[in-house]
């Protein structure tokens, strides 16, 4: 399908909440034995785990490359759940994606960002990543949506989080990094960002969590619950090197109003752990020039914010932590409205992310 010249803004479309009803939720079926342990099969096991517990809730597509369909297929057993042939570097289909938009007719169209592996050849986890750079295409190709493409702008879709009325929070961390956009000022990024996503105000949280490999990905730190209203994660210990990341977002939380003029209502949610591999599970992955190494001595961006709204749902990790019956009170109590299910979380951190960066909502096509 040709690409389009215009942006979303000028057509009249814009990027809907996560909390707005799905068509679908994508994925891509892991396999990179570089960052996932024992051939990558604990974590197929827990992915499929993922997907099942969305299709209770909502339709879901996997993408697969041609040597893992028939496992995936096999392990996807599920009525609600499509496989579909997609090659690609790894399963981290929130940043390699498409970034879906709607308009008031209910046409959805899809956003193609750049990806450059969280940061290229300057501190990117892997390489090459030419493959991934074609999954968003072929997502809206296989669900025949109109594509605005952005080959020179580098931006993942965990880095944002938006309110569909008019406010993206973001973190400086990540989108001023000079692995991403070095050529563009911060006025320039809120530019793109304004005339992709439809927003009309950005919020620029400083860092997003400690030690988080995608250079402080705003979602697994802080995110939408409802218009004007936040999850931020959160530790009261001063020796954890989060407390300070943590008050800092806070202060420019307190301070901001949204697009709409409205002040924040801050929740916060304990942070797990401190969260580590251990020397067995590190102990099979396959070491590979230029792939992130994964170590017993880094600290795992454990957060319990990385979770992902579904029709009528929740779906969060949890890490048999002593934290995770409060994660779920928190959870529960700030979204009544929706099912609270909390699913092993543990095989996907190891792999550098979890629930929401294994995901990608598709809105549905409903009249705004």
């Amino acid at each position: 399908m040709s690409i389009l010249t215009s942006t979303p803004r000028q057509d009249g479309f814009h990027m809907p909440a996560e909390w707005a009803p799905h068509s679908q939720t994508w994925l891509i079926w892991p396999e990179r034995t570089d960052n996932w342990r024992e051939g990558a099969k604990p974590v197929q096991l827990a992915h499929a785990t993922l997907a099942k517990a969305i299709a209770e809730f909502e339709p879901v597509t996997v993408g697969v490359s041609a040597a893992q369909y028939e496992n995936a297929r096999a392990r996807l057993d599920h009525p609600n759940i499509r496989v579909v042939e997609i090659s690609n570097d790894d399963a981290w289909v929130r940043d390699t994606g498409p970034t879906f938009v709607i308009n008031k007719e209910g046409e959805v169209r899809g956003v193609d960002w750049d990806f450059n592996a969280w940061g290229g050849l300057n501190g990117g986890l892997y390489f090459p990543w030419k493959r991934d750079q074609q999954v968003a295409g072929k997502i809206l190709e296989i669900e025949r949506c109109q594509r605005y493409a952005l080959p020179g702008f580098v931006l993942e879709g965990g880095s944002i989080h938006v309110d569909g009325e008019g406010t993206v929070i973001v973190t400086e961390e990540c989108l001023l990094n000079t692995n991403r956009n070095p050529h563009l000022d911060r006025a320039e990024i809120e530019d793109v960002l304004r005339q992709h996503l439809n927003i009309d105000k950005v919020i620029w949280l400083p860092t997003g969590l400690f030690n988080d490999e995608t250079n402080g990905h705003v979602d697994n730190f802080c995110c939408y619950i409802r218009p004007a209203e936040v999850l931020l994660a959160w530790t009261d210990n001063e020796q954890d090197p989060n407390y300070a990341l943590c008050r800092a977002a806070l202060d420019v939380l307190q301070q901001e109003k949204d697009a709409q003029g409205r002040a924040f209502v801050v929740h916060t949610i304990p942070i797990p752990g401190p969260l580590y591999a251990t020397e067995e599970e590190v102990a099979s992955v396959d070491l590979v020039e230029g792939s992130q190494e994964r170590t017993t001595e880094s600290r795992l961006a454990g957060s319990y914010v990385n979770f992902l709204f579904v029709n009528g749902g929740i779906i969060a990790p949890c890490f048999d932590d002593p934290r995770d019956e409060e994660a779920r009170a928190v959870l529960e109590r700030i979204c009544p409205d929706h099912k609270v299910v909390m699913i092993p979380g543990r095989e996907l951190l190891l792999g550098g992310g979890n629930i929401h960066c294994l995901t990608q909502q598709q809105p549905a096509p409903v009249r705004g």
